[in-house]
């Protein structure tokens, strides 16, 4: 019989505590996230409000181009879900949307003719997140989104093509605005 090694036994007490430490600061890491939905009913920052309220406490200035109006009437929706504007509004937001048509793509098959055939849409939204109350500035943002389209020969189905992009593209914007805003406010951190 022999005993054992105490250099062997002291490498395997090292060993023990180094895993010990690395599990306790594994844990001093997790706990330190914190996630969360965004969309759910718990407030945005400790004392405020729920998202959902926070969100449809906001009001949108309006605009002037067709565009824009789909981008805001998304919001609007997303916002009050459904709802409407608020009558008595805790923020204010100013919206400019504006866009860019460009070719994306030429294919011709069996023409002379370079004429685009492909197409994109890029709506881009600059925004400013005001405080009713006092007029202080939440936040500002800028966001954009792409949307393809085909132009085919005849021109009320390529002007309709691009309508319909615009569509989507104003859509895919604001929820994309709703985010952003929903973010910002979580930042902010306003107390209701």
């Amino acid at each position: 019989m022999s005993l054992p090694d105490p250099v062997k036994s002291d490498v395997v007490r090292l060993r023990g505590r180094l895993a010990l430490c690395g599990m306790v600061a594994a844990l001093a890491l997790v706990s330190a996230c914190t996630v969360r939905p965004l969309y759910s009913s718990q407030p945005l920052s400790p004392g405020s409000l729920s998202a959902s309220a926070e969100l449809g406490s906001i009001s949108i200035k309006p605009v002037n181009t067709r565009y824009a109006q789909q981008v805001r009437n998304n919001l609007i929706f997303a916002f009050g879900q459904g709802s409407g504007e608020p009558a008595a509004p805790a923020y204010t937001l100013d919206l400019g949307v504006t866009e860019l048509v460009e070719s994306a793509a030429i294919v011709q098959v069996q023409t002379q003719e370079d004429e685009p055939t492909a197409g994109t849409v890029t709506l881009t939204a600059n925004y400013v997140l005001r405080d009713t109350a006092t007029n202080t500035v939440i936040a500002v943002g800028k966001r954009s989104i792409p949307s393809s389209f085909d132009r085919p020969r005849q021109e009320f189905a390529a002007y309709r093509a691009q309508i319909d992009a615009e569509n989507r593209a104003a859509r895919e914007l604001a929820d994309l605005l709703r985010l952003s805003i929903a973010q910002d406010l979580a930042k902010h951190g306003k107390k209701a």
